[in-house]
C-alpha cells in the first residue's frame, strides 16, 4: 500500500504543506471513517478540487477504504505548536467556545464532537490539534461560506459556523493552533447521543460503508 499511495504523499507529507494553489493537510492518523468519507466526497463531486477529483476518478469503494485504513494507522510526529500572540481576553473567549460553546447561539463546545482531548471522534470526526492557525480559520470560512461540501443543504458544522463571528473563528484558531498535541492522545470512541443525532448526516453517511 505504501507504493500504491505514493501520488498521494507527494502532496500529503509528514507535515502540512502549501502548495502553488491549494493547501495540503497531512492526512496520517486522522479517523478512518473521515478519510474515507473525504476521498469518497472527492471521487463523487460533494467537495472539488480538480487534481484530486482527476486521481480518484475510478477508484471503488473499496480501494478508498484501504487508502483510508493506511493513513489512518500511520504514527507522524506532529510540529511544535505555533507560537502565536493572544490577550488574555480572547484566550478567554477561545477557551469559553472550545471548552463551553454558547448555549444562547445554539453553538455547541467543540470538545463534544471532537473530543476532550481535542484529537477527534472515530470513525469520522478529525482532531483540532497539529493544525496551522490559518488552515482552521480558512476551513470556518469554508464551511460557513458552502466551500467545503456542495449540493447539501444543511451540514452541523455548516450551522455552527454561520453563529460564529470572524473575531471568534481567527480567536478560537490561534487557541487551538497554540496547543500542544498530547502524547498518545488518540480520538474518541463515540460521538454523544445529543451530537450524533445533530449531525445524523455525518452519522448516516459513515454507516453507509
Amino acid at each position: 500500500m505504501a507504493e500504491r499511495v505514493k501520488p498521494c504523499t507527494v502532496c500529503h507529507g509528514q507535515a502540512d504543506r502549501v502548495g502553488r494553489d491549494a493547501y495540503y493537510p497531512r492526512i496520517a492518523g486522522k479517523p478512518e471513517g473521515y478519510l474515507f468519507n473525504q476521498l469518497r466526497d472527492f471521487r463523487d463531486g460533494r467537495r472539488y478540487y480538480r487534481p484530486m477529483m482527476l486521481l480518484l476518478a475510478n477508484v471503488s469503494d473499496e480501494y478508498l477504504r484501504e487508502m483510508a485504513a493506511y493513513f489512518s494507522g500511520l504514527r507522524q510526529p506532529y510540529p511544535p505548536p505555533e507560537q502565536v500572540i493572544s490577550s488574555p481576553t480572547e484566550i478567554r473567549q477561545a477557551q469559553k467556545l472550545v471548552q463551553q460553546g454558547d448555549a444562547t447561539r445554539d453553538i455547541p463546545a467543540c470538545i463534544e464532537c471532537h473530543g476532550k482531548q481535542l484529537m477527534g471522534t472515530a470513525p469520522f470526526i478529525p482532531g483540532l490539534l497539529g493544525l496551522p492557525r490559518i488552515y482552521i480559520a480558512a476551513q470556518f470560512g469554508a464551511w460557513k461560506n458552502g466551500g467545503v461540501m456542495r449540493g447539501q443543504e444543511s451540514n452541523c458544522m455548516s450551522d455552527i459556523a454561520r453563529q460564529l463571528t470572524i473575531e471568534e473563528t481567527n480567536v478560537v484558531a490561534a487557541w487551538l493552533a497554540a496547543q500542544p498535541v498530547p502524547e498518545n492522545a488518540g480520538p474518541a470512541d463515540a460521538l454523544p447521543p445529543k451530537m450524533a443525532q445533530r449531525c445524523g448526516s455525518i452519522v448516516q453517511r459513515s454507516a453507509d460503508r
